[in-house]
C-alpha cells in the first residue's frame, strides 16, 4: 500500500521528477525512451497497444499511436507523483481502479517488473548518475513498487 512511504522517499522522487519535467518535451522524450525499453523486454506486450510482436521497435517509434500512449503514460505518472504526500490515500484508490481497468486491456501482472526496470533505466539515463544516485534510485524503486503493488493487487481481486 502506497501509504507507508517516508517523507524523504517522496521528496526524493518528487525532486528528481521535477528535473525530468524541466526537459523540453519531456513527455515525448522520456515516454518514448521508456516504451522502447519496455517493448524490448516484453515484446508480447506490444499486442496490448495494438502492435504485433513482429513490428520492429523502429516501426513502433514511427507510429503516432506509440507516441500518444508513451506521452499519456508519462502524464499519468506525473499525476501520480504529484499526489505523493497529502493525497496518497486517494492515489491508492485511483491506482486500484486503474489496475482493474488494465485487466480489460490485457495487462499481465508479470509486465510490471519490466515496466519498473524500464522506468528506472530511463530515469537514470536521462538524469545521469550524478543526479540519479543510488539513494534516489532506491527511492524510485520503492515508489514504483508501491504504485505497481496497488495496481497488481486490484488485478487479482
Amino acid at each position: 500500500m502506497v501509504v507507508d512511504m517516508s517523507y524523504k522517499t517522496c521528496c526524493s522522487v518528487i525532486d528528481s521528477w521535477e528535473q525530468i519535467r524541466n526537459i523540453e518535451n519531456y513527455e515525448d522524450k522520456v515516454g518514448t525512451k521508456l516504451f522502447i525499453k519496455f517493448f524490448d523486454l516484453e515484446p508480447e506486450a506490444r499486442r496490448i497497444f495494438g502492435f504485433r510482436e513482429r513490428h520492429s521497435l523502429e516501426d513502433l517509434v514511427k507510429s503516432r499511436r506509440f507516441y500518444k500512449h508513451a506521452a499519456y503514460f508519462i502524464q499519468m505518472l506525473d499525476k501520480a507523483i504529484g499526489m505523493l504526500g497529502p493525497d496518497i490515500e486517494m492515489l491508492t484508490d485511483i491506482l486500484m481502479e486503474l489496475g482493474k481497468k488494465h485487466v480489460s486491456y490485457g495487462v499481465e501482472p508479470e509486465f510490471f517488473p519490466s515496466m519498473g526496470r524500464s522506468l528506472i533505466e530511463t530515469l537514470e539515463e536521462t538524469l545521469g548518475k550524478d543526479k540519479f544516485d543510488v539513494e534516489t534510485k532506491g527511492c524510485w524503486v520503492e515508489v514504483y513498487g508501491a504504485l505497481s503493488y496497488d495496481m497488481i493487487r486490484a488485478q487479482k481481486m
